[in-house]
């Protein structure tokens, strides 16, 4: 569980929060809306870029946890539930909440995500 706090900051607010409750970050154009595991959706005035250079300053290694996919996401990698590369989604879920959130993505960018995943199980099997 991380001790950091992600904090970002727009010209009218301000969001404190903990990087594990973050399931994923959609950008549209120049904004990014911050989903939380609680279905809490933040809407910033910044790019995926600007967000995903945010969350690298303030968290450093952790930042880690989280997975930029394509041009419009950034999701956590552990609420990766599943990928079905033949509907293009992915489905991020915290297997404890019941709470799902399914996500539309490119086949390629899945695609690269599952074998980036499986890469990963092969490298903590042989630990």
């Amino acid at each position: 569980m991380s001790s950091k706090i992600l904090i970002i900051s727009s010209a009218n607010e301000l969001v404190r929060v903990k990087p594990e409750r973050v399931v994923y970050v959609e950008s549209d154009g120049n904004y990014s809306t911050m989903v939380l595991h609680d279905k809490t959706k933040h809407l910033f005035t910044m790019n995926l870029a600007h967000c995903q250079q945010l969350m690298e300053n303030q968290l450093g290694k952790e930042a880690e946890t989280f997975i930029r996919i394509g041009k419009q996401l950034i999701i956590n990698r552990e609420y990766i539930f599943k990928i079905n590369m033949n509907r293009q989604t992915l489905i991020m879920s915290d297997m404890a909440l019941n709470q799902a959130f399914t996500l539309s993505a490119s086949k390629e960018a899945l695609k690269q995500l599952k074998l980036y995943l499986e890469s990963k199980v092969g490298k903590e099997a042989k630990l």
